[in-house]
């Protein structure tokens, strides 16, 4: 099986660079103390989702949700597989920017914080912030389209989508930073 490997060219080098050209998420390579790649991203994305809605859930009358949804929010950053640094600092901006979506959907613009955040934690490159302009459209048009705090699932629901494709996106360009920069150093 070997030699028709070979023969087709597909030999031990070439699979080498083919590797070396495909682009791999940078937190996968960090050495984890605990847990798995993908269990502590999945569980860190849902908590950082999941607290941010729970403490949207609060009203003057019930007090609990802020509680909870803060802890939820800060201990899903704090599991995100990233730098340690990275993981600490992130929290506290993210938590106060949580509390400022309570004031409706005029603060979406706020998101531009915990986005920001995201890209930090998930070590990407500067040209992923190229992606933060559509973000920050977001929240302009958010203010333009809302007016009234019963509008809010339906602004979080299109803050949602915005941040999702721009977090695609900004990983699509780091891949295809990365990938350009293999493929110049194996062809030199």
């Amino acid at each position: 099986m070997a030699g028709v490997e070979f023969a087709a060219g597909a030999g031990p080098g070439r699979r080498r660079r083919a590797a070396e050209l495909r682009w791999q998420e940078p937190t996968t390579r960090l050495a984890l103390r605990w847990g798995t790649y993908r269990g502590r991203y999945l569980a860190g994305l849902l908590l950082i989702v999941g607290g941010l809605l729970h403490l949207q859930s609060s009203t003057t009358h019930l007090l609990w949700p802020l509680v909870v949804g803060t802890v939820a929010h800060t201990i899903g950053w704090w599991i995100l597989p990233a730098a340690g640094w990275r993981r600490l600092v992130v929290p506290l901006a993210c938590g106060v920017q949580v509390w400022l979506l309570l004031t409706g959907p005029q603060s979406m613009w706020t998101l531009l914080i915990p986005y920001c955040a995201w890209l930090l934690v998930r070590h990407r490159p500067a040209v992923s912030y190229t992606t933060v302009p559509a973000v920050a459209a977001n929240g302009v048009l958010a203010i333009v389209l809302f007016r009234e705090y019963a509008q809010m699932p339906l602004a979080l629901l299109m803050s949602a989508v915005v941040l999702s494709g721009s977090a695609w996106a900004a990983r699509f360009l780091a891949a295809a930073r990365k990938t350009k920069a293999s493929a110049g150093r194996m062809f030199k």
